[in-house]
Protein backbone atom coordinates (compact mmCIF):
# COMPACT_ATOMS: atom_id res chain seq x y z
CA UNK A 1 0.00 0.00 0.00
CA UNK A 2 1.38 3.55 -0.89
CA UNK A 3 1.34 5.58 1.63
CA UNK A 4 2.30 10.07 2.05
CA UNK A 5 4.15 11.39 4.68
CA UNK A 6 4.80 14.87 5.10
CA UNK A 7 7.64 16.11 7.46
CA UNK A 8 8.36 19.66 8.36
CA UNK A 9 12.24 20.50 8.67
CA UNK A 10 14.60 23.45 8.78
CA UNK A 11 17.05 24.60 5.91
CA UNK A 12 20.07 23.20 7.15
CA UNK A 13 18.45 19.80 7.58
CA UNK A 14 17.08 20.27 3.71
CA UNK A 15 20.50 21.14 2.79
CA UNK A 16 21.83 17.87 4.72
CA UNK A 17 18.95 16.00 2.91
CA UNK A 18 19.86 16.91 -0.36
CA UNK A 19 23.44 16.05 0.34
CA UNK A 20 22.34 12.13 1.42
CA UNK A 21 20.12 11.42 -1.29
CA UNK A 22 22.99 13.41 -3.97
CA UNK A 23 23.01 9.91 -5.82
CA UNK A 24 19.27 9.46 -6.57
CA UNK A 25 18.32 12.43 -6.96
CA UNK A 26 15.72 13.62 -10.57
CA UNK A 27 15.97 15.79 -13.31
CA UNK A 28 12.76 17.01 -12.94
CA UNK A 29 11.63 19.02 -10.16
CA UNK A 30 7.98 19.71 -9.55
CA UNK A 31 7.01 23.56 -8.85
CA UNK A 32 8.04 24.87 -5.77
CA UNK A 33 10.54 21.93 -5.02
CA UNK A 34 14.51 22.12 -3.97
CA UNK A 35 15.52 18.89 -4.92
CA UNK A 36 13.36 15.15 -6.07
CA UNK A 37 14.80 12.18 -5.21
CA UNK A 38 13.80 8.11 -5.84
CA UNK A 39 15.66 5.66 -3.68
CA UNK A 40 14.39 2.14 -2.19
CA UNK A 41 10.31 2.51 -3.87
CA UNK A 42 9.97 5.90 -1.98
CA UNK A 43 10.01 9.81 -4.05
CA UNK A 44 11.35 12.05 -1.96
CA UNK A 45 10.32 15.41 -2.78
CA UNK A 46 11.64 18.65 -1.02
CA UNK A 47 9.75 22.32 -1.25
CA UNK A 48 11.41 25.61 -0.39
CA UNK A 49 9.08 26.17 2.67
CA UNK A 50 10.56 23.04 4.22
CA UNK A 51 8.09 20.78 3.63
CA UNK A 52 9.18 17.05 2.31
CA UNK A 53 7.23 14.75 1.04
CA UNK A 54 7.40 11.16 1.11
CA UNK A 55 5.16 8.40 -1.31
CA UNK A 56 5.72 5.22 -2.02
CA UNK A 57 5.89 1.42 -0.54
CA UNK A 58 8.91 2.61 1.87
CA UNK A 59 7.74 6.42 2.63
CA UNK A 60 7.30 5.51 6.35
CA UNK A 61 10.83 3.63 6.77
CA UNK A 62 12.61 6.69 4.69
CA UNK A 63 10.93 9.14 6.51
CA UNK A 64 11.83 7.67 10.15
CA UNK A 65 15.64 8.65 9.29
CA UNK A 66 14.65 12.25 9.64
CA UNK A 67 11.73 12.10 11.73
CA UNK A 68 14.59 13.42 14.99
CA UNK A 69 15.14 16.53 12.48
CA UNK A 70 11.71 17.80 12.26
CA UNK A 71 9.94 20.01 13.55
CA UNK A 72 7.64 18.55 15.85
CA UNK A 73 4.41 20.50 15.60
CA UNK A 74 4.61 19.84 11.54
CA UNK A 75 4.43 16.18 11.23
CA UNK A 76 1.54 15.00 9.84
CA UNK A 77 0.67 11.88 7.91
CA UNK A 78 -2.04 10.74 5.63
CA UNK A 79 -2.39 8.00 7.86
CA UNK A 80 -6.27 7.59 9.30
CA UNK A 81 -6.95 8.24 13.05
CA UNK A 82 -7.67 4.40 12.87
CA UNK A 83 -10.87 2.07 13.42
CA UNK A 84 -14.30 2.30 14.75
CA UNK A 85 -14.64 1.73 18.15
CA UNK A 86 -17.27 -0.41 20.50
CA UNK A 87 -18.68 2.61 22.78
CA UNK A 88 -17.34 2.63 26.31
CA UNK A 89 -13.95 0.78 24.81
CA UNK A 90 -11.94 2.90 27.81
CA UNK A 91 -13.54 0.70 30.58
CA UNK A 92 -13.44 -2.76 28.55
CA UNK A 93 -10.70 -5.56 29.25
CA UNK A 94 -8.13 -4.78 26.47
CA UNK A 95 -4.97 -6.24 25.37
CA UNK A 96 -3.06 -3.09 24.41
CA UNK A 97 0.24 -3.21 21.95
CA UNK A 98 2.77 -0.33 21.47
CA UNK A 99 6.60 -0.50 20.50
CA UNK A 100 9.37 1.66 21.64
CA UNK A 101 12.79 3.09 19.84
CA UNK A 102 11.81 2.98 16.21
CA UNK A 103 12.90 6.58 15.56
CA UNK A 104 16.09 5.96 17.80
CA UNK A 105 19.40 5.60 16.01
CA UNK A 106 21.02 3.28 18.93
CA UNK A 107 19.40 0.83 20.65
CA UNK A 108 16.67 -1.68 20.01
CA UNK A 109 13.30 -1.76 19.37
CA UNK A 110 10.96 -3.05 22.12
CA UNK A 111 7.49 -4.48 21.71
CA UNK A 112 5.16 -5.03 24.44
CA UNK A 113 1.08 -6.22 24.55
CA UNK A 114 -0.12 -5.74 28.19
CA UNK A 115 -3.32 -7.16 28.99
CA UNK A 116 -5.46 -5.00 31.80
CA UNK A 117 -8.91 -6.73 32.61
CA UNK A 118 -11.72 -3.69 33.40
CA UNK A 119 -11.21 -3.95 36.70
CA UNK A 120 -7.34 -3.51 36.73
CA UNK A 121 -8.37 0.31 35.47
CA UNK A 122 -8.82 1.95 38.41
CA UNK A 123 -5.60 0.35 39.93
CA UNK A 124 -2.99 1.27 37.07
CA UNK A 125 -4.78 5.29 37.08
CA UNK A 126 -3.72 5.05 40.68
CA UNK A 127 0.15 3.87 39.93
CA UNK A 128 0.25 7.03 37.43
CA UNK A 129 -0.10 4.88 34.21
CA UNK A 130 -0.86 7.26 31.20
CA UNK A 131 1.46 8.01 27.86
CA UNK A 132 5.46 7.27 28.23
CA UNK A 133 6.24 10.08 26.43
CA UNK A 134 4.57 12.63 29.37
CA UNK A 135 6.66 10.76 31.87
CA UNK A 136 10.41 11.39 32.72
CA UNK A 137 13.02 8.05 32.50
CA UNK A 138 13.16 7.41 36.22
CA UNK A 139 9.28 7.49 36.74
CA UNK A 140 8.68 5.12 33.64
CA UNK A 141 11.27 2.56 35.88
CA UNK A 142 9.09 3.37 39.17
CA UNK A 143 5.93 2.67 37.22
CA UNK A 144 6.85 -0.25 35.35
CA UNK A 145 8.71 -2.09 38.44
CA UNK A 146 5.28 -2.02 39.46
CA UNK A 147 3.91 -3.13 36.64
CA UNK A 148 5.64 -6.17 35.68
CA UNK A 149 3.90 -7.49 38.68
CA UNK A 150 0.33 -6.01 38.33
CA UNK A 151 -0.68 -7.72 34.50
CA UNK A 152 0.33 -10.38 31.89
CA UNK A 153 2.43 -8.72 29.46
CA UNK A 154 4.65 -9.90 26.42
CA UNK A 155 8.15 -8.04 25.85
CA UNK A 156 9.87 -8.91 22.56
CA UNK A 157 13.42 -7.41 21.57
CA UNK A 158 14.59 -7.02 17.81
CA UNK A 159 18.66 -6.13 18.91
CA UNK A 160 20.38 -4.43 15.95
CA UNK A 161 22.48 -7.30 14.68
CA UNK A 162 19.25 -8.90 13.88
CA UNK A 163 17.59 -5.36 12.89
CA UNK A 164 20.28 -4.36 10.22
CA UNK A 165 20.17 -8.30 8.66
CA UNK A 166 16.34 -8.14 7.95
CA UNK A 167 16.74 -3.85 7.06
CA UNK A 168 19.40 -5.34 3.97
CA UNK A 169 17.29 -7.99 3.19
CA UNK A 170 14.67 -5.90 1.93
CA UNK A 171 12.28 -5.65 5.22
CA UNK A 172 11.22 -2.02 6.13
CA UNK A 173 10.93 -0.92 9.87
CA UNK A 174 7.06 -1.55 9.31
CA UNK A 175 6.73 -4.88 8.63
CA UNK A 176 9.15 -5.72 11.66
CA UNK A 177 7.11 -3.66 13.82
CA UNK A 178 4.08 -5.71 12.39
CA UNK A 179 5.37 -9.05 12.90
CA UNK A 180 6.32 -7.98 16.61
CA UNK A 181 3.16 -6.65 17.46
CA UNK A 182 1.42 -9.89 16.02
CA UNK A 183 3.73 -12.22 18.13
CA UNK A 184 3.68 -9.99 21.42
CA UNK A 185 -0.34 -10.04 21.30
CA UNK A 186 -0.22 -14.41 20.12
CA UNK A 187 1.91 -14.63 23.54
CA UNK A 188 -0.05 -12.39 25.96
CA UNK A 189 -3.68 -14.22 24.68
CA UNK A 190 -2.28 -17.81 25.17
CA UNK A 191 -0.67 -16.60 28.43
CA UNK A 192 -4.24 -15.45 29.23
CA UNK A 193 -6.48 -18.45 27.74
CA UNK A 194 -9.14 -19.29 28.44
CA UNK A 195 -9.84 -16.59 29.30
CA UNK A 196 -10.49 -14.04 26.11
CA UNK A 197 -10.01 -9.67 26.13
CA UNK A 198 -13.11 -7.78 24.71
CA UNK A 199 -11.08 -5.96 22.22
CA UNK A 200 -7.25 -5.74 21.36
CA UNK A 201 -6.10 -2.68 20.25
CA UNK A 202 -2.51 -1.87 18.43
CA UNK A 203 -0.81 1.19 18.48
CA UNK A 204 -1.25 2.49 15.00
CA UNK A 205 1.61 2.49 13.13
CA UNK A 206 0.32 1.59 9.74
CA UNK A 207 -3.20 1.69 7.70
CA UNK A 208 -5.26 -1.98 8.95
CA UNK A 209 -4.55 -3.48 5.26
CA UNK A 210 -1.06 -2.67 5.17
CA UNK A 211 -0.74 -4.25 8.75
CA UNK A 212 -2.54 -7.10 7.66
CA UNK A 213 -0.12 -7.78 4.44
CA UNK A 214 2.50 -7.32 6.38
CA UNK A 215 1.55 -10.57 8.38
CA UNK A 216 0.02 -12.56 5.45
CA UNK A 217 3.02 -15.09 5.47
CA UNK A 218 2.78 -15.62 9.17
CA UNK A 219 1.11 -18.80 10.38
CA UNK A 220 -0.67 -17.61 13.26
CA UNK A 221 -2.39 -14.25 13.03
CA UNK A 222 -4.11 -12.06 15.92
CA UNK A 223 -6.45 -10.78 13.81
CA UNK A 224 -9.94 -11.26 16.05
CA UNK A 225 -11.66 -8.26 17.49
CA UNK A 226 -8.16 -6.12 16.69
CA UNK A 227 -8.31 -2.32 16.33
CA UNK A 228 -6.12 0.41 15.35
CA UNK A 229 -5.76 3.71 16.94
CA UNK A 230 -2.90 6.30 16.41
CA UNK A 231 -2.17 8.28 19.98
CA UNK A 232 -3.57 4.59 21.60
CA UNK A 233 -2.77 5.26 25.08
CA UNK A 234 -5.12 8.28 24.97
CA UNK A 235 -7.58 5.61 24.30
CA UNK A 236 -7.10 2.67 26.54
CA UNK A 237 -4.63 2.42 29.50
CA UNK A 238 -3.26 -0.98 28.20
CA UNK A 239 -1.59 0.97 25.77
CA UNK A 240 -0.53 3.34 27.77
CA UNK A 241 0.77 0.37 30.36
CA UNK A 242 2.53 -1.58 27.25
CA UNK A 243 3.83 2.20 26.04
CA UNK A 244 6.16 2.28 29.64
CA UNK A 245 6.73 -1.41 29.88
CA UNK A 246 8.02 -1.52 26.43
CA UNK A 247 10.26 2.34 27.18
CA UNK A 248 11.55 0.89 30.65
CA UNK A 249 12.89 -1.91 28.57
CA UNK A 250 14.14 0.23 25.70
CA UNK A 251 15.92 2.00 28.80
CA UNK A 252 17.42 -1.11 30.08
CA UNK A 253 18.54 -2.45 26.70
CA UNK A 254 20.49 1.69 26.32
CA UNK A 255 22.17 1.19 29.48
CA UNK A 256 23.78 -2.44 28.47
CA UNK A 257 24.67 -0.63 25.19
CA UNK A 258 26.54 2.08 27.04
CA UNK A 259 28.32 -0.18 29.16
CA UNK A 260 29.47 -1.89 26.10
CA UNK A 261 30.16 1.13 23.79
CA UNK A 262 32.07 2.74 27.38
CA UNK A 263 30.13 5.82 27.25
CA UNK A 264 26.54 7.13 27.61
CA UNK A 265 24.89 6.86 24.39
CA UNK A 266 22.03 9.38 23.78
CA UNK A 267 18.42 8.43 22.39
CA UNK A 268 16.82 10.09 19.59
CA UNK A 269 18.74 10.29 16.05
CA UNK A 270 20.01 14.20 16.22
CA UNK A 271 23.57 15.77 15.90
CA UNK A 272 24.12 14.51 19.38
CA UNK A 273 24.04 11.10 18.42
CA UNK A 274 26.15 11.80 15.52
CA UNK A 275 28.67 12.86 17.71
CA UNK A 276 28.62 9.71 19.03
CA UNK A 277 28.17 7.46 16.63
CA UNK A 278 31.68 8.92 15.19
CA UNK A 279 33.39 8.45 18.58
CA UNK A 280 31.91 4.99 18.00
CA UNK A 281 33.75 4.40 14.66
CA UNK A 282 36.81 5.97 16.07
CA UNK A 283 36.95 3.87 19.00
CA UNK A 284 35.82 0.50 18.25
CA UNK A 285 35.62 0.45 13.89
CA UNK A 286 32.64 1.01 11.41
CA UNK A 287 31.53 -2.71 11.96
CA UNK A 288 30.50 -2.04 15.55
CA UNK A 289 27.94 -0.13 14.29
CA UNK A 290 26.04 -3.16 13.52
CA UNK A 291 25.85 -4.38 16.81
CA UNK A 292 24.94 -0.95 19.08
CA UNK A 293 22.89 1.11 15.78
CA UNK A 294 20.56 1.01 13.21
CA UNK A 295 22.74 1.69 10.23
CA UNK A 296 20.44 2.59 7.51
CA UNK A 297 19.56 5.88 9.26
CA UNK A 298 20.90 9.53 8.20
CA UNK A 299 23.52 9.07 11.33
CA UNK A 300 25.85 6.63 10.08
CA UNK A 301 26.77 8.76 6.82
CA UNK A 302 26.61 12.15 9.15
CA UNK A 303 28.98 10.52 11.96
CA UNK A 304 31.39 9.31 8.94
CA UNK A 305 31.90 12.80 7.81
CA UNK A 306 32.65 13.70 11.22
CA UNK A 307 35.93 11.65 11.62
CA UNK A 308 36.93 12.70 8.06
Amino acid sequence: MLSNIVLKVSHSVLSSMKTHYADDLTAKLPTGAVFCAKRNGCTITAYKSGKVLFQGNSAEQESKKWEQDSLPSEKKSSMSKGSVLPSGFSSLSVVGSDEVGTGDYFGPITVVAAFVRKDKILDLKHLGVQDSKQLSDQRIIDIAKQLVHTIPYSLLVLHNEKYNELQKNGMSQGKMKALLHNRALLNVLHKISPEKPDAILVDQFAEEPLYFRYLEKEKEICKENVYFQTKGESVHIAVAAASILARFAFLREMEKLSKKAGFTLPKGAGSIVDEAAARLIAEKGEESLNYFAKRHFANTEKALRLIK
